[in-house]
Protein backbone atom coordinates (compact mmCIF):
# COMPACT_ATOMS: atom_id res chain seq x y z
CA UNK A 1 0.00 0.00 0.00
CA UNK A 2 1.57 3.25 -1.16
CA UNK A 3 -1.02 5.86 -0.23
CA UNK A 4 -2.89 7.26 2.79
CA UNK A 5 -4.68 3.95 3.46
CA UNK A 6 -1.34 2.45 4.50
CA UNK A 7 -1.46 3.40 8.19
CA UNK A 8 -5.06 2.23 8.47
CA UNK A 9 -4.32 -1.14 6.90
CA UNK A 10 -1.20 -1.67 8.99
CA UNK A 11 -3.25 -1.03 12.13
CA UNK A 12 -6.01 -3.40 10.98
CA UNK A 13 -3.52 -6.18 10.33
CA UNK A 14 -2.58 -6.17 14.02
CA UNK A 15 -6.15 -6.82 15.14
CA UNK A 16 -7.29 -10.31 16.11
CA UNK A 17 -10.18 -10.46 13.62
CA UNK A 18 -7.84 -9.65 10.72
CA UNK A 19 -5.37 -12.33 11.72
CA UNK A 20 -8.27 -14.80 11.87
CA UNK A 21 -9.31 -13.85 8.33
CA UNK A 22 -5.82 -14.58 7.04
CA UNK A 23 -5.64 -17.84 8.95
CA UNK A 24 -8.98 -18.95 7.49
CA UNK A 25 -7.87 -18.18 3.95
CA UNK A 26 -4.48 -19.83 4.44
CA UNK A 27 -6.12 -23.00 5.77
CA UNK A 28 -8.55 -23.16 2.87
CA UNK A 29 -5.72 -22.78 0.37
CA UNK A 30 -3.81 -25.58 2.10
CA UNK A 31 -6.92 -27.71 1.64
CA UNK A 32 -6.80 -27.07 -2.10
CA UNK A 33 -9.46 -24.39 -2.38
CA UNK A 34 -9.07 -21.57 -4.89
CA UNK A 35 -9.58 -18.08 -3.42
CA UNK A 36 -10.31 -14.92 -5.41
CA UNK A 37 -9.05 -12.34 -6.06
CA UNK A 38 -5.32 -13.14 -6.03
CA UNK A 39 -3.66 -12.13 -2.77
CA UNK A 40 -1.74 -9.27 -4.37
CA UNK A 41 -5.03 -7.72 -5.58
CA UNK A 42 -7.09 -8.19 -2.42
CA UNK A 43 -6.81 -4.52 -1.42
CA UNK A 44 -6.74 -3.06 -4.91
CA UNK A 45 -9.75 -0.86 -4.15
CA UNK A 46 -7.81 0.97 -1.44
CA UNK A 47 -4.67 1.06 -3.57
CA UNK A 48 -6.55 2.65 -6.49
CA UNK A 49 -8.51 5.26 -4.53
CA UNK A 50 -6.71 7.12 -1.70
CA UNK A 51 -8.73 8.52 1.18
CA UNK A 52 -8.09 12.14 0.27
CA UNK A 53 -9.22 11.55 -3.34
CA UNK A 54 -12.41 9.63 -2.53
CA UNK A 55 -15.63 11.23 -3.73
CA UNK A 56 -17.86 8.20 -4.26
CA UNK A 57 -18.09 4.76 -2.67
CA UNK A 58 -19.77 1.97 -4.65
CA UNK A 59 -20.40 -0.87 -2.24
CA UNK A 60 -21.17 -4.38 -3.42
CA UNK A 61 -21.31 -7.84 -1.87
CA UNK A 62 -18.27 -10.01 -2.57
CA UNK A 63 -15.83 -10.64 -5.45
CA UNK A 64 -16.70 -12.59 -8.57
CA UNK A 65 -16.29 -16.29 -7.84
CA UNK A 66 -15.12 -17.66 -11.20
CA UNK A 67 -11.53 -17.89 -12.40
CA UNK A 68 -10.02 -14.84 -14.09
CA UNK A 69 -12.72 -12.38 -13.06
CA UNK A 70 -12.08 -10.70 -9.70
CA UNK A 71 -9.15 -8.29 -9.57
CA UNK A 72 -9.85 -6.35 -6.39
CA UNK A 73 -12.30 -3.71 -7.63
CA UNK A 74 -15.98 -4.33 -6.95
CA UNK A 75 -17.96 -5.22 -10.11
CA UNK A 76 -14.90 -4.75 -12.35
CA UNK A 77 -13.06 -7.23 -14.56
CA UNK A 78 -10.00 -6.71 -16.73
CA UNK A 79 -10.33 -5.76 -20.38
CA UNK A 80 -9.66 -9.29 -21.68
CA UNK A 81 -12.55 -10.71 -19.61
CA UNK A 82 -16.19 -10.78 -20.70
CA UNK A 83 -18.39 -8.69 -18.37
CA UNK A 84 -20.33 -10.88 -15.91
CA UNK A 85 -24.12 -10.39 -15.77
CA UNK A 86 -24.02 -7.87 -12.89
CA UNK A 87 -21.55 -5.69 -14.76
CA UNK A 88 -23.56 -5.92 -17.96
CA UNK A 89 -26.55 -4.60 -16.04
CA UNK A 90 -24.44 -1.77 -14.58
CA UNK A 91 -23.33 -0.78 -18.08
CA UNK A 92 -26.95 -0.94 -19.26
CA UNK A 93 -28.03 1.39 -16.46
CA UNK A 94 -25.18 3.75 -17.42
CA UNK A 95 -26.64 3.85 -20.92
CA UNK A 96 -30.18 4.47 -19.72
CA UNK A 97 -29.10 7.01 -17.10
CA UNK A 98 -26.40 9.06 -18.83
CA UNK A 99 -26.36 7.79 -22.41
CA UNK A 100 -23.14 5.78 -22.40
CA UNK A 101 -23.28 2.84 -24.80
CA UNK A 102 -22.32 -0.50 -23.17
CA UNK A 103 -20.46 -1.43 -26.37
CA UNK A 104 -18.08 1.49 -25.91
CA UNK A 105 -17.54 0.91 -22.18
CA UNK A 106 -14.53 -0.97 -20.84
CA UNK A 107 -15.37 -3.70 -18.28
CA UNK A 108 -12.29 -2.60 -16.33
CA UNK A 109 -13.55 0.08 -13.93
CA UNK A 110 -10.06 1.25 -12.97
CA UNK A 111 -10.85 4.40 -14.96
CA UNK A 112 -13.49 5.45 -12.43
CA UNK A 113 -11.50 4.23 -9.41
CA UNK A 114 -8.73 6.63 -10.42
CA UNK A 115 -11.25 9.50 -10.39
CA UNK A 116 -12.15 8.95 -6.73
CA UNK A 117 -14.69 6.13 -6.88
CA UNK A 118 -13.88 3.55 -4.21
CA UNK A 119 -15.09 0.22 -5.64
CA UNK A 120 -15.44 -1.76 -2.45
CA UNK A 121 -17.10 -5.06 -1.61
CA UNK A 122 -18.36 -5.72 1.91
CA UNK A 123 -16.37 -8.99 1.75
CA UNK A 124 -12.95 -8.97 0.11
CA UNK A 125 -12.48 -12.63 -0.80
CA UNK A 126 -14.47 -15.64 -1.96
CA UNK A 127 -13.98 -19.35 -2.66
CA UNK A 128 -14.16 -20.55 -6.25
CA UNK A 129 -17.74 -21.17 -7.29
CA UNK A 130 -19.20 -20.29 -3.88
CA UNK A 131 -20.69 -16.79 -3.70
CA UNK A 132 -20.94 -15.53 -0.14
CA UNK A 133 -18.51 -18.17 1.13
CA UNK A 134 -16.40 -15.62 3.04
CA UNK A 135 -19.25 -13.38 4.17
CA UNK A 136 -18.87 -14.39 7.81
CA UNK A 137 -15.11 -14.74 8.31
CA UNK A 138 -14.59 -11.16 9.56
CA UNK A 139 -14.32 -8.92 6.51
CA UNK A 140 -17.39 -6.92 7.58
CA UNK A 141 -15.38 -5.53 10.52
CA UNK A 142 -12.74 -4.19 8.15
CA UNK A 143 -15.25 -2.64 5.78
CA UNK A 144 -17.09 -1.06 8.73
CA UNK A 145 -13.79 0.54 9.76
CA UNK A 146 -13.15 1.76 6.21
CA UNK A 147 -16.50 3.58 6.29
CA UNK A 148 -15.62 5.08 9.68
CA UNK A 149 -12.36 6.44 8.24
CA UNK A 150 -14.19 8.01 5.30
CA UNK A 151 -16.80 9.50 7.67
CA UNK A 152 -14.10 11.16 9.74
CA UNK A 153 -11.87 12.41 6.93
CA UNK A 154 -14.17 13.22 3.99
CA UNK A 155 -17.10 15.55 3.38
CA UNK A 156 -20.11 15.22 1.07
CA UNK A 157 -19.35 11.78 -0.29
CA UNK A 158 -21.79 9.67 -2.29
CA UNK A 159 -22.37 6.13 -1.03
CA UNK A 160 -23.97 3.86 -3.63
CA UNK A 161 -25.21 0.74 -1.86
CA UNK A 162 -26.18 -2.14 -4.16
CA UNK A 163 -27.83 -5.16 -2.58
CA UNK A 164 -28.79 -6.10 0.96
CA UNK A 165 -25.24 -6.68 2.19
CA UNK A 166 -24.26 -3.18 1.15
CA UNK A 167 -27.47 -1.56 2.35
CA UNK A 168 -26.84 -2.79 5.89
CA UNK A 169 -23.92 -0.35 6.01
CA UNK A 170 -26.21 2.66 5.72
CA UNK A 171 -26.48 2.82 9.52
CA UNK A 172 -22.77 3.71 9.66
CA UNK A 173 -22.86 6.60 7.20
CA UNK A 174 -23.01 10.19 8.42
CA UNK A 175 -25.90 12.39 7.35
CA UNK A 176 -23.75 14.88 5.44
CA UNK A 177 -23.14 12.24 2.77
CA UNK A 178 -25.58 11.20 0.03
CA UNK A 179 -26.79 7.60 0.18
CA UNK A 180 -28.17 5.99 -2.99
CA UNK A 181 -29.64 2.56 -2.25
CA UNK A 182 -31.11 -0.01 -4.60
CA UNK A 183 -31.34 -3.71 -5.34
CA UNK A 184 -28.20 -5.49 -6.50
CA UNK A 185 -27.46 -5.34 -10.26
CA UNK A 186 -27.50 -9.16 -10.40
CA UNK A 187 -30.01 -10.58 -12.92
CA UNK A 188 -31.85 -12.06 -9.93
CA UNK A 189 -32.69 -8.64 -8.51
CA UNK A 190 -31.88 -5.86 -11.01
CA UNK A 191 -35.53 -5.50 -12.03
CA UNK A 192 -36.55 -4.94 -8.41
CA UNK A 193 -35.19 -1.40 -8.20
CA UNK A 194 -31.71 -1.27 -9.68
CA UNK A 195 -32.83 -0.44 -13.20
CA UNK A 196 -34.08 3.12 -13.25
CA UNK A 197 -32.36 4.14 -10.02
CA UNK A 198 -30.13 6.59 -11.97
CA UNK A 199 -27.13 6.38 -9.60
CA UNK A 200 -24.66 7.91 -12.02
CA UNK A 201 -26.51 11.14 -12.82
CA UNK A 202 -27.59 11.53 -9.18
CA UNK A 203 -23.97 11.15 -8.09
CA UNK A 204 -22.71 13.79 -10.49
CA UNK A 205 -25.51 16.19 -9.54
CA UNK A 206 -24.47 15.87 -5.87
CA UNK A 207 -20.77 16.33 -6.62
CA UNK A 208 -21.42 19.42 -8.73
CA UNK A 209 -23.67 20.84 -6.03
CA UNK A 210 -20.82 20.55 -3.53
CA UNK A 211 -18.09 21.96 -5.75
CA UNK A 212 -16.52 18.66 -6.77
CA UNK A 213 -15.57 17.48 -10.24
CA UNK A 214 -18.21 15.05 -11.60
CA UNK A 215 -17.14 11.53 -12.51
CA UNK A 216 -16.47 10.78 -16.18
CA UNK A 217 -18.18 7.38 -16.10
Amino acid sequence: MNNDWKAFLESAQNQAYFKQILQTIAQEKENGMRIYPPENQRFQALESTPIHETKVVILGQDPYHQAGQAHGLAFSVTNHTAPPPSLRNILKEMQDDIGLSPISQSPDLTRVAKQGVLLLNTTLSVRHGEPGSHAKIGWEKLTDQIIEVLNSQCEHLVFILWGNHARKKSRLIRKNHLIIESAHPSPLSAHRGFFGSKPFSRTNDWLSKHGKEPIDW
